[in-house]
């Protein structure tokens, strides 16, 4: 793999670049300091960007939260979320697991993330007793953990309850400090048993659609920039994209770098190896 010290480099290489939002642009609360420029530099040099989050919210919300940090809608493309792509699965029921979903919801997560149910026509109900699935967003608070939800689960589990995970994240760091995610819930329950569909990064699917948002039609011409190996870079490898690892965030501290500084290369390489996905080349920040 290349290792890159910005984004610079391979500019010219690819028409459409499919970006990260959390570890890569901001950091759950604050733009990191390259970010807005690097932006501004991919637009004026004709690239067409996508902003790809496995944030379980509409993308509308994500739109909204990104100009409260000063990051103008002008400055990127089209942006899709795991939360619509959930969400347009609950509507159009076009696969086998969500066509046998019932009507009747239990919601695990926190109010913010609600926007996944606009225009379902789903009942949200109070207890997983009178539910006939879940949708996982996420833990209702930024500091609990997987096991304060071990009695909805067990509840999940007696009444055969089938789940959707709308965030296949496991955790994020949000300004700096680890926070779990929809995706750490979800494995438990698929440890205790239970049925679980994923929508969002690794997917594949989400970054075949990400490419027709995009309107890039040579795979080639197309890369994903992101922070995680799990889902960045592992979905881009299994989409056939090339794909930039950013090794200044979640991965940054086992790297023994941060955000902006450079990681050892024989370090990250055998980082990349141990995980089992190879991205085509790393960087170490949002950087041009």
């Amino acid at each position: 793999m290349r290792h890159l010290t910005s984004l610079r480099e391979i500019a010219d290489s690819y028409d459409g670049f499919i970006l990260d939002l959390w570890g890569l642009i901001h950091d759950g609360e604050t733009p990191y300091p390259p970010a807005k420029a690097t932006l501004q530099a991919l637009k004026a040099a004709g690239r067409k960007t996508l902003l790809l989050s496995n944030a379980p919210r509409r993308a509308y919300a994500l739109v909204d939260a990104m100009t409260r940090m000063g990051i103008e809608r002008s400055l990127y493309g089209e942006v899709l979320s795991s939360g619509e792509a959930t969400r347009d699965a609950l509507v159009s029921r076009d696969d086998a697991y969500f066509k046998s979903l019932g009507r009747r919801v239990y919601h695990l997560g926190p109010e913010r993330d609600r926007s996944v149910f606009d225009d379902t026509n789903l009942e949200i109900v109070g207890e997983v007793s009178n539910a006939e699935f879940i949708v996982n967003t996420g833990p209702s608070e930024l500091t609990h953990q997987v096991a304060e939800y071990q009695a909805l689960l067990d509840a999940g589990i007696a009444a055969n309850l089938p789940m959707v995970c709308a965030n296949p994240d496991i955790v994020v760091l949000r300004a700096g400090n680890p926070v779990v995610c929809a995706g750490a819930i979800a494995a438990r329950y698929l440890a205790m048993g239970g049925r679980v569909a994923y929508r969002g990064k690794p997917d594949p699917v989400i970054y075949r659609l990400a490419a027709r948002m995009l309107g890039v039609a040579d795979a080639r011409r197309i890369v994903v920039i992101g922070d995680a190996l799990e889902t960045d870079v592992k979905g881009a490898n299994a989409a056939g994209f090339d794909s930039i690892w950013c090794t200044g965030g979640i991965h940054a501290a086992e790297l023994g770098c941060a955000y902006g500084m450079a990681a050892d290369p024989l370090r990250a390489e055998a980082t990349a190896k141990a995980f089992g996905h190879l991205p085509t080349a790393t960087v170490p920040g949002f950087i041009y």
